[in-house]
């Protein structure tokens, strides 16, 4: 076949993240497209969790692949790639949603000249539905840990390290996530216990 160095993926025998990284790091093209090839879906994954809506999570992941290539040169090879690269993403979700958030603070602001009542659907959405909204609604710094432990399963020691927080802090903050959702979701919180 045509395997002759070009097009290969990350799974082909003989070339290693690391040789992946180098080369990326030199601008070759094709190993950052097996590098966002071998991490996309995660880095999606996590997006969508955090923001919710699938085109924002899109866009999210996109700035997030784009940040971590202009800084592949920053990259200590310490931590995992996949870690390095999460971490960029949590930061360009949180910073997106805060952004997001004031854009829709200044629209209802607006709004609120002219309520509108509109009757909703059911008032008993899905358990699925509910279980979102609560997770949407934590506060970033929670919701974010929360997500990246229970959701994504990572340990609270690679936590730590993409928030640049203390271990405790991650644990500390993902117990009051909890305590939040079982505040929220009252009749059905057996799963958080």
């Amino acid at each position: 076949g045509g395997a002759d160095g070009q097009g290969w993926k990350s799974g082909d025998l003989g070339v290693t993240e690391t040789q992946l990284l180098e080369r990326a790091k030199e601008g070759d093209q094709a190993a950052m497209r097996c590098l966002y090839d071998a991490n996309v879906d995660r880095v999606y994954h996590l997006a969508f969790r955090m923001a919710g809506e699938e085109d924002l999570a899109r866009d999210f992941t996109q700035d997030a692949f784009i940040r971590a290539f202009q800084r592949l040169d920053q990259f200590q090879e310490r931590a995992a790639f996949s870690t390095w690269l999460h971490s960029i993403a949590v930061s360009v979700c949180l910073n997106g949603l805060r952004k997001r958030r004031r854009e829709r603070e200044r629209e209802w602001s607006l709004d609120e000249v002219a309520p509108l009542s509109v009757p909703g659907p059911d008032p008993r959405p899905r358990v699925r539905d509910r279980l979102h909204g609560a997770i949407d609604s934590l506060p970033d710094l929670y919701r974010t840990v929360f997500v990246l432990y229970d959701v994504e399963g990572y340990r609270h020691e690679e936590i730590a390290e993409m928030l640049d927080v203390a271990v405790g802090t991650s644990k500390a903050r993902l117990s009051r996530a909890r305590g939040k959702l079982r505040e929220l979701l009252g009749d059905m919180a057996g799963e958080f216990a």
